[in-house]
């Protein structure tokens, strides 16, 4: 199993902000969409940041509620890491395990086609799991 079949599982949309945005701005977008991450794009498109819930809350830790009239640039983790359509899940379970974040976006030739999520990895591994699960008792059954 690779990131492309999870995308084509969970869907390609990818929810971003501008890095010129408030931090309050963002945090409306992340409740709003009841998602944990989003993405920063320059005015190009491209890929500049990602602002996740830890880097909001490290913000209010430095900084308390003004920190929610920063601009996103000043909050986010500019040194994203990513991934590609290509990646194996195992490898991408590397990946987040070892950097220790939960969203990695999806990268090909320069731009960023979905979003993967410790959530999305982990409803494959439960899937996967059950269904090795059914495929053990239906062999048990029939010897």
């Amino acid at each position: 199993m690779n990131v492309e079949q999870l995308l084509g599982g969970k869907g390609r949309e990818v929810i971003s902000v501008q890095p010129h945005r408030t931090l309050g701005e963002a945090v409306r977008t992340l409740s709003e969409r009841r998602i944990g991450a989003v993405v920063v794009m320059g005015a190009d498109g491209a890929l500049v940041g990602i602002l996740s819930e830890r880097d909001i809350i490290r913000a209010l830790g430095e900084s308390g509620a003004a920190a929610l009239e920063s601009p996103v640039s000043r909050v986010m983790t500019a040194k994203v890491v990513t991934c590609r359509s290509q990646t194996s899940v195992d490898e991408l379970m590397e990946i987040m395990t070892s950097g220790r974040f939960r969203h990695v976006p999806v990268v090909e030739n320069g731009h960023v086609i979905g979003i993967i999520s410790i959530g999305d990895v982990v409803k494959y591994r439960v899937a996967a799991i059950e269904a090795e699960s059914r495929a053990m008792r239906d062999y048990i059954a029939m010897a």
